[in-house]
């Protein structure tokens, strides 16, 4: 086993531990990335809570062709356009959790502290982050996002805390399945 560089001593150790680093989320990646595309989904959530409503119904109706092909042999290729797709979008973590339309498309992941359920009591009074100064709070960017949407209220909803088994699988999918097996079991309760 190589020994940590000297400058990267603390990371050498967290590795070794096992604890869990999300990918990208240094403060110097993130000054990098352009929030462009994610401010952007924020300010159309309500398009976008249309087309997503729309794409569930068709992922729902494909439910036969999932269940026949098999669910974990379709996860892979799904996994990987659903990664591309929404960390373009919305800068997705792949949490496998998926809340982005209860949280006006502003992905809560995105918040250093990975809060599900509310900003932390360090918002600037410019609306940005108390980690990151230079990024508008995940939280105050889901409130703007969540006015604008149909069902906006559902930002109210309290969120799990993330199940770290889900990280990097196909929320899609998963949520598919459940609507099925919903949908099954409203159909057998009225035969």
């Amino acid at each position: 086993m190589s020994e940590p560089r000297p400058g990267n001593a603390a990371a050498g150790k967290k590795a070794t531990t096992g604890a869990y680093t999300p990918a990208d989320v240094s403060a110097v990646a993130r000054r990098k990335r352009s929030y462009t595309i994610r401010l952007w989904s924020i300010r159309h959530s309500r398009m976008l809570e249309w087309f997503y409503d729309k794409f569930s119904n068709i992922f729902l109706m494909l439910h036969p062709l999932w269940k026949a092909i098999g669910y974990s042999r379709v996860e892979w290729p799904i996994k990987a356009v659903e990664k591309r797709v929404k960390g373009l979008m919305f800068d997705c973590r792949m949490c496998g959790q998926c809340v982005l339309s209860s949280t006006g498309m502003s992905c809560p992941m995105n918040c250093p502290k990975q809060l599900r359920n509310g900003p932390c009591g360090g918002v600037r009074a410019n609306g940005n982050c108390e980690v990151e100064p230079d990024m508008p709070c995940v939280w105050v960017k889901a409130w703007e996002g969540s006015r604008n949407m149909v069902h906006g209220d559902r930002i109210m909803n309290v969120q799990k805390p993330v199940d770290q088994a889900l990280r990097e699988t196909s929320a899609w999918l998963r949520v598919t399945a459940l609507a099925a097996a919903e949908r099954e079991a409203l159909e057998s309760k009225d035969a």
